[in-house]
């Protein structure tokens, strides 16, 4: 996939790649690359994906900032 082999290594990307039964996406930081593969950091750690089960891929924006779960913040 010419796209992956040329962005930039911190861009933020979702890769959608072939798996047994089907397909699967990769979201996450684009962090290391090779001549067959690329690594994506997930929340749930490092994808290797090979590019040759790569079907789409596209760089994204970073995700939303989170809003916290309780209200303002106590006066002190």
């Amino acid at each position: 996939m010419k796209l992956l082999r040329e962005l930039p290594l911190g861009t933020r990307v979702v890769v959608r790649y072939r798996i047994e039964g089907g397909f699967t996406d990769a979201l996450g930081d684009l962090v290391a690359r090779d001549d067959v593969s690329c690594t994506v950091e997930t929340r749930r750690g490092p994808v290797v994906v090979e590019f040759s089960s790569v079907a789409l891929a596209k760089p994204v924006p970073p995700p939303p900032v989170r809003k916290s779960a309780g209200g303002p913040p106590a006066a002190l």
